[in-house]
């Protein structure tokens, strides 16, 4: 009969000073230490518990795989422990319906556990500010309470009930350290079997869970971090980390003796055991310290590091906790557990460093039982215990892990990779702002696609079930094209109307003008143009319309002084069923309009006087030598640019003509020459004289309606006449 080998659990914990692996086997209940190895980083890739070196980090987890794999065979898979920097502590409860279930089973209890840290994780995202892109990983939980319709219990394996809770502190680190951790696994051809925190890892080897009613802070305190968790009331509460931790102490050592740091490494572990300290400077100089010559420089780094972490524990626990474990190399420095003890006002013996020796399911101890093991056996424990498993798959080109709680879907690896569904719609095309008939309208761009979801290179569905190793591809909707429109999309039929034109029948269609320019229904429409649809309102539009439109038709008219005058004697004749009317009277259907273009008048200079109603002249009626005579004096001038009209001469449509008043004036008797024919030439033998009503007058006597004028020829004597 043969019997079934069980692989040893391998563990590493990658540390900021060296990577400590370790094989562990389980065996009736107890775990047995089967090998160890620890080898240092040969630079400084790793700072506060972050991997800024991968390659490098990577390089040193090959060589303990190695180291172990010659000896044991080999090594696929591994457990790790994640530093608590940038560390999330998030509570969270989950409840579930378990009415006609027979029992609460294993995995039951599995998925209602990891259902809650979900929530936790989903709770996390929702109170981040919107602007933060960290996104986190979930590296482990603790469970503070069961209960069972509504009561608090202590195990839900194999109850039976209606409604099941539990209640989680989960914690949460940003993916660039998980990525960056699990980038040096993938280096070292490891693949992650579980991963986990380091205060966890401690904390459940060192205080189970019976003794967790107590408040007690266990400390982690490696090269770059120290990570803090708190137990109380039977849970564990809190977890923290700050960057501070045995580095400080090595830097101190190496700033006040001009040591290189690897030097001043050496000379801190040595303050543990040795009295006499030989130190090499960078200078060259050897020199002989005693222990206390070396404490006393570096006693502020030490206190430093003591409030710390001392700060950390009461903003965790609000008081300062009953007693505290400390464990990992950094928990060696000398006088440290006196200095938390008294920045906590803690009594000495209530502050104490624990090895491996303290953890009870060790079977058999190792020859190095300090605290540095501590960690690293409790990630192999607790993986083994209390496994937090992920799954693997592929979103995008992009590795992504999610809790197996066996109902994962697509959705959820969407969700786990940060994709957001409804942002992979494709974004509807751009708008067009154009004028139509007056009114400023939106026309609308083409919709954007959905996006199209492929798991393993088929059509999937959001809802669809998401195995280990499955191959999510989300991509992009199309946008939608911009709107591109034709004229003919705003305009589906064009108006018309029928009007009788000179008893002619003319059907009148609508025109179409974008930005004020004929055009067609085939013509696209840009950004902002103007579309109308034009029907002739007036007889003008009507007659431009159909084409009869000439200059005969149109208003006769002169400027005057600048201003338009219409002569309304000189128009055409135009009737609208019948009345007179002029080209800018409206049209509706079914009118009859006539015309006739030789039914007008020649406007002369005295038809323009008389429709501006203006007297043209002043006149008085006089006799001469008893016959009547009409003085008549003209009142206005009329001039088309420098020549002067008269009243009898014709006009011409849009002449341009300037028009001058002229005051009234009395008229003169000289003035009676220019209506009258007399000879006045003087001849030897005559004289003429002038008399206005029997008397005399001179040439510049002013005359009035109804003078009467004699004009007398006098002979003169003659030289040989007597006197």
């Amino acid at each position: 009969m043969s019997v079934e080998t069980v692989s040893p659990v391998f563990a590493l914990d990658i540390g900021t000073r060296s990577v400590v692996g370790l094989l562990l086997n389980k065996s009736q209940g107890l775990y047995e230490l089967v090998d160890v190895e620890i080898i240092e980083h040969d630079q400084r890739s790793m700072l506060d518990g972050q991997i800024h070196n991968v390659p490098a980090v990577a390089a040193v987890i090959q060589q303990v795989k190695e180291a172990l794999e010659k000896k044991h065979g080999p090594l696929k898979r591994v457990c790790v422990a994640a530093a608590g920097r940038s560390l999330k502590t998030k509570r969270s409860s989950f409840h579930l319906n378990i009415d006609n279930k027979p029992m609460f089973e294993r995995d039951d209890l599995l998925h209602l556990e990891l259902s809650a840290v979900q929530k936790a994780q989903f709770e996390l995202a929702q109170e981040e500010d919107e602007t933060n892109t960290l996104h986190y990983y979930c590296v482990g939980y603790s469970v503070l309470s069961y209960r069972l319709d509504g009561e608090e219990i202590g195990s839900l394996l194999d109850q039976t009930g209606q409604s099941v809770s539990v209640e989680v502190i989960a914690t949460f680190l940003p993916k660039v350290v998980v990525e960056s951790l699990l980038a040096a696994l993938s280096r070292a051809n490891l693949e992650l079997e579980a991963l986990t925190l380091e205060p966890i890892a401690a904390i459940n080897v060192l205080i189970p869970p019976s003794m967790r009613r107590l408040n007690v802070a266990l400390v982690d305190i490696g090269a770059g971090t120290s990570d803090i968790a708190i137990t109380d009331e039977g849970a564990v509460t809190a977890y923290g980390m700050v960057p501070v931790a045995g580095d400080e102490i090595t830097e101190a050592i190496s700033d006040h003796f001009l040591l290189d740091f690897p030097d001043a490494e050496r000379v801190k572990r040595q303050l543990g055991s040795a009295e006499q300290i030989v130190v090499h400077d960078i200078l060259g100089f050897e020199t002989m310290y005693a222990k206390e010559e070396i404490l006393t420089p570096i006693q502020p780094a030490i206190k430093h590091l003591a409030s710390s972490i001392t700060e950390e524990i009461l903003a965790l626990n609000g008081k300062a906790p009953k007693a505290v474990m400390l464990v990992g190399g950094g928990s060696m420095t000398p006088e440290l557990t006196a200095s938390i003890a008294d920045a906590l006002q803690l009594p000495a013996n209530r502050v104490a460093i624990r090895g491996i020796d303290a953890i009870k399911t060790l079977a058999s101890l190792p020859s190095q039982t300090g605290p540095e093991l501590v960690t690293p056996i409790g990630i192999a424990i607790t993986a083994k215990e209390n496994p937090i498993e992920y799954i693997s798959i592929e979103v995008n080109g992009q590795i992504q892990r999610l809790f197996d709680v066996k109902t994962l879907t697509v959705g959820d690896g969407l969700l786990a990779a940060g994709v957001e569904v409804a942002k992979l719609y494709g974004k509807p095309g751009m708008a067009m702002m154009v004028t139509f008939q007056g009114r400023l309208i939106t026309i609308p761009g083409e919709y954007g696609q959905p996006p199209k979801l492929l798991k393993n290179g088929e059509p999937t569905t959001l809802d669809a079930k998401l195995e280990a190793n499955d191959h999510i591809e989300a991509v992009r909707g199309e946008d939608g094209k911009k709107a591109q429109p034709l004229i003919g999309d705003l305009v589906e039929d064009l108006p018309s109307y029928t009007v009788y034109i000179n008893d002619k029948e003319y059907v009148i269609r609508g025109e179409i003008y974008r930005n004020n320019q004929p055009a067609t229904l085939k013509e696209p429409i840009c950004e902002r143009d103007e579309i109308n649809v034009k029907l002739p309102a007036t007889i003008a539009e009507l007659f431009a319309h159909v084409g009869i439109m000439d200059n005969e038709l149109k208003p006769f008219y002169v400027f005057v002084n600048g201003r338009q005058i219409d002569l309304h004697q000189a128009n055409p004749s135009l009737t609208k069923n019948g009345k007179t009317v002029n080209l800018n009277a409206t049209v509706q259907a079914y009118d009859a309009i006539n015309y006739d273009t030789e039914a007008k008048q020649k406007p002369t200079v005295s038809t323009l006087l008389e429709q501006m109603n203006m007297q043209k002249s002043i006149n008085i009626t006089v006799t001469f030598n008893g016959e009547p005579v009409t003085l008549e004096k003209s009142l206005v001038e009329v001039w088309n640019h420098e020549k002067k009209l008269n009243l009898s001469s014709s006009l011409s449509r849009g002449e341009e003509l300037i028009l001058k008043e002229k005051e009234a004036e009395p008229f003169l008797f000289q003035e009676l020459f220019q209506f009258i024919e007399v000879d006045l030439a003087p001849s030897r033998y005559q004289s003429v004289t002038f008399r206005k009503n029997g008397k005399d007058i001179s040439f510049q006597a002013p005359l009035i309606h109804g003078d009467r004028i004699e004009m007398t020829l006098v002979e003169k004597p003659s030289k040989n006449s007597p006197l």
